[in-house]
């Protein structure tokens, strides 16, 4: 009988195998093509460079990054070289700092601080100028980074991590880059949540 053969099932599963990676090597074809900076859904590093806002896609049925003006983070236009290499610093800071321990980064992390896929879209900062006594949206961030015990306002308190202005101002500049990245929503209402309050 066939299906007491060995045979039948070895070759039904190394024909099954062979499809399936066949299919895995293009799906990842596929998603490397949009995960990449510069592809479909992650902006290149110099979109921190220009403004980036929030906006309700009628089409999608969710809130999607739009990218305009020119709007240099820190008043210096960068090139896409020295733009890697400050997102790349930020990203270690991250990790060296293990704000993923507490933080939620992309749906990744712990929930028991902000969600930071969308921080620098948070209007709050605008009111943040004023507490760091600062002119702009990353001046603000880099002076509560570098001190967010002397800015605390809610009952869990981010501890002081020996940030210095160096590492907050590469941590800007990833977290910048970051809100620009088409989520496809994620994470859901945060537009209008911001516009609730």
């Amino acid at each position: 009988m066939v299906v007491d053969d060995p045979a039948f099932w070895r070759a039904g599963a190394i024909s099954t195998i062979a499809v399936m990676s066949v299919v895995l090597i293009m799906l990842t074809i596929d998603s490397l093509a949009a995960i990449s900076p510069g592809g479909s859904h992650v902006p290149p590093y110099t979109v921190i460079n220009q403004h980036i806002d929030y906006k309700f896609d009628s089409n999608r049925g969710f809130d999607v990054p739009v990218i305009s003006g020119a709007e240099p983070l820190f008043g210096k236009s960068l090139d896409e070289a020295t733009a890697a290499a400050l997102i790349d610093r930020g990203k270690m800071v991250i990790q060296s700092r293990a704000c993923i321990d507490c933080h939620t980064f992309f749906g990744n992390g712990a929930y028991y601080a902000p969600d930071l896929t969308k921080a620098w879209l948070d209007p709050d900062w605008e009111g943040w100028q004023a507490v760091t006594g600062t002119d702009t949206r990353e001046a603000a961030m880099v002076k509560f980074l570098m001190d967010p015990e002397q800015y605390r306002t809610w009952t869990r308190a981010m501890p002081n991590l020996g940030v210095s202005e160096e590492e907050a101002q590469s941590l800007v500049a990833y977290l910048k880059w970051m809100a620009a990245v088409d989520t496809n929503g994620f994470p859901p209402n945060f537009n209008q949540i911001e516009k609730r309050q």
